[in-house]
């Protein structure tokens, strides 16, 4: 139904029920309305009641006033396009599916959460709709609906991953003929593709989803011995979730998909048995010398591969996470080059795990992170889940709640010194409660992907730690993909600082938290859930300013007898959208910053007790007070690089953001105020290059990244805009990205 003047896209027809005439019950039509749409029927009733303009001396828009009983606004039911009798009735969390307009979704998804509604990761696209799948009572998501104006429909959840994954071997391979019909790869022709390179038990070509993205020539071995093909199946499984993500949305969806990036497999697995321990670092560094055989390539080398050798090991480096950060930093390797690589926390022991409190199995000593996900300068991939949905009719219980740790993902022990991991967490599926303990895995709570056995079958289930490393490594790859031209570091920066904590994460804290209250956060979740569209770009109320630069960390003083010396640090005068910030006066705005380096290891150090002396270089971040000018901050500057002091503004505070090669911190303050604050300082502290041997000769150099993001959430603001202009106007575009 679209009404004379107005556009269709304004007002749809949702569903009709044609009333019975002769009892005097008039039809009902429920309408879709966007917030335009609904003014310009507002519009149209007035002109009615007040303007008379028709030759026939009718009412204008007699037709469509004349014809409206009463307009009210729908409740859920009105939108319920599933059987009345699978309508959540209890008061409780209920499972929705929600079909948003495909204009207006993202505000949906970006705002539901505030109002306790909770929305999954897997999205359908349709050419006019979006669906999610949201967990919420009824009341919380009326109150969605009715504010946000998104919501089109509501059913109840379908298909399930399992339902796929039961499918005959001739049904399955209908639905992967229909999703390769609707599939555009990058190929080695085109300009300069990423690439992610898998480091595990080998890549099955024979997958008609994995071979256009996958050339023969990019199968290694890390032992020129080994076979090529992935007998076990765990490749596969995670070849196919870092091209298409969760098979199980990408199946069911209308849309075409493109594949921006390939694939490389560099086999570091055994077939049988298992590398000794001693050459877990040497097999990683063989692996990744196989794929660079292929020429230098933007590669995201994906690690789902740990051990429980090394724990507890208390966040101190072993062997094999030192050679990850060699490898990493470019020290190691037949290349010298830098590398972006991510690794799972690897997954709990769930013989440990009892129905009550599976958190607190997850935060205990036996299942601390493994090694080598530890490593420094590595992206540790962590697990939570947004899964919760059992096949109709199906008793057993999900074990997490909506929004929280995956039970298969592990958790650091340690609170200080040592960095803060796992960095992210991805999607790596839920367990369900059983009865007596523990609980169990369940294909319906997984991730659906390829199977090493194609053509007998072409599904399989995946998910924790390991399935959440290929989501996090096709993320992070599409960012990469957008701006090939950003270092490694800085691609790091963004993903990990584009992180937030869930909803539900956020309900371990306190209503005031202080600084400490925040460590089992980090803990268990790093820095949270990486927001692809914050990652990706600056919106009008919320921009980022990214800097890429080296320092010379240290010196041989100048006095009579010569010594190790910090030798400089880097002052940014970032454009600041003062007149904005300054018109937004007393609202408050988040300041968030992100400074990225890779550290070269030096594990004897530990050994000898010197946790500082782990890293080459320490690199640290200081902002400027509001009433602070330029020659007071780098007094301030100098002499706290000198005797550290805690400045009490950062929500995490020194002990959380002072750790590793990734330091992430954020304030709330008056606009007005931040507006005083835009002088950022980059200063060296104690790293074992600083050593007289090491710069008698020449004082190496360390790159570094600097991510700095305002963000005034909700409030309408033009941040971007001051910026973009500030900037062309000063052609100061020299270290900005």
């Amino acid at each position: 139904m679209v009404t004379s003047g107005l556009n269709a896209s304004d007002l749809k027809l949702l569903s009709f029920e044609q009333g019975n005439l002769e009892a005097n019950e008039p039809s009902q039509a429920t309408v879709f309305a966007s917030a335009k749409g609904l003014a310009n029927l507002q519009k149209k009733i007035v002109e009615f009641e007040t303007n008379n303009t028709k030759k026939s001396g009718r009412p204008s828009n007699a037709d469509l006033a004349q014809s409206i009983d009463a307009i009210v606004e729908a409740g859920l039911r009105a939108l319920w396009r599933s059987p009345e009798e699978r309508f959540p009735e209890a008061d409780g969390l209920a499972t929705w599916e929600v079909w948003l307009d495909r204009e207006t979704a993202d505000h949906f998804i970006a705002a539901a959460p505030e109002m306790n509604v909770a929305i999954g990761v897997d999205r359908l696209e349709f050419p006019e709709d979006i669906v999610v799948i949201a967990t919420a009572t009824s009341l919380n998501l009326a109150e969605a609906v009715r504010i946000l104006t998104s919501v089109k429909a509501l059913a109840a959840p379908t298909t399930t991953p399992d339902f796929f994954d039961a499918l005959p071997a001739d049904e399955q391979a209908e639905w992967i003929g229909d999703l390769l019909g609707r599939t555009t790869y990058e190929t080695d022709a085109d300009a300069d593709p990423n690439h992610i390179t898998l480091l595990d038990t080998g890549v099955s070509r024979a997958h008609p989803l994995i071979m256009p993205a996958l050339s023969a020539e990019d199968r290694h071995a890390a032992d020129p011995g080994w076979g090529l093909d992935d007998l076990v199946g765990h490749g596969t499984q995670l070849a196919g979730l870092t091209l298409f993500g969760d098979l199980h949305v990408a199946v069911q969806s209308a849309m075409p998909i493109q594949v921006r990036h390939r694939l490389e497999s560099a086999k570091v697995i055994p077939d049988a048995g298992a590398n000794p321990h001693h050459l877990f670092g040497a097999m990683t560094r063989y692996g990744i010398d196989a794929a660079e055989t292929q020429g230098i390539r933007r590669r995201t080398f994906t690690l789902a591969n740990t051990t429980d050798v090394d724990t507890p090991h208390d966040g101190a480096p072993t062997s094999w996470s030192s050679e990850i950060d060699q490898l990493v930093s470019g020290v190691s390797g037949e290349n010298k080059i830098k590398r972006l690589l991510l690794v799972s926390a690897g997954n709990t022991d769930q013989n440990l795990f009892n129905n009550d409190d599976y958190l607190a199995v997850c935060d205990d000593l036996k299942n601390e992170i493994e090694s080598p996900a530890h490593a420094w300068n590595a992206v540790c991939v962590g697990a939570y889940t947004e899964k919760n949905i059992l096949p109709a009719g199906e008793a057993d219980v999900p074990l997490a709640p909506a929004g929280d740790l995956s039970p298969s993902s592990r958790t650091a022990s340690w609170e200080s010194h040592w960095p803060i991991k796992p960095d992210v967490v991805f999607e790596g599926g839920n367990w369900i409660k059983a009865e007596p303990p523990p609980p169990m895995k369940n294909s319906a709570l997984s991730l659906l992907t390829t199977d090493h056995q194609y053509p007998v079958r072409s599904f399989a289930t995946s998910g924790e730690t390991s399935g959440a490393t290929a989501l996090a490594a096709r993320a992070i790859t599409e960012i990469w993909s957008e701006y090939p031209n950003l270092w490694p570091e800085t691609i790091r920066a963004i993903f990990v600082s584009s992180s937030r904590w869930t909803p539900q994460m956020l309900s371990h804290l306190s209503a005031n938290p202080a600084k400490g209250a925040y460590t089992p956060l980090f803990q268990r979740y790093g820095y949270g859930v990486p927001d692809m569209e914050r990652a990706r770009r600056s919106a009008s109320n919320a921009l980022s300013l990214i800097v890429q630069d080296t320092i010379t960390p240290y010196r041989m003083s100048d006095a009579k007898a010569p010594s190790p010396s910090n030798n400089e640090m880097k002052i940014f005068a970032l454009p600041w959208p003062v007149e904005e910030l300054r018109r937004l006066g007393n609202t408050q705005v988040t300041l968030r910053v992100a400074l990225s380096t890779f550290v070269e290891p030096n594990p004897s150090e530990t050994a000898r007790g010197s946790k500082s002396g782990y890293a080459s270089h320490n690199l640290r971040f200081k902002l400027n007070q509001a009433d602070e000018d330029e020659a007071q901050f780098i007094a301030r500057v100098n002499k706290e690089s000198e005797t550290p002091s805690n400045d009490d503004r950062w929500d995490f505070g020194v002990n959380r953001r002072d750790v590793g090669s990734l330091h992430v911190d954020q304030f709330s303050c008056r606009a007005s105020d931040l507006a005083r604050q835009n002088l950022i300082a980059v200063h060296p502290v104690a790293g074992w290059w600083k050593n007289k041997g090491i710069l008698k000769q020449n004082p190496p150099s360390a790159r570094f990244a600097l991510v700095v993001e305002i963000d005034a959430e909700n409030v309408e603001a033009e941040l971007y805009t001051e910026v973009e202009i500030a900037i062309e106007a000063l052609n100061v575009i020299q270290n900005i990205v």
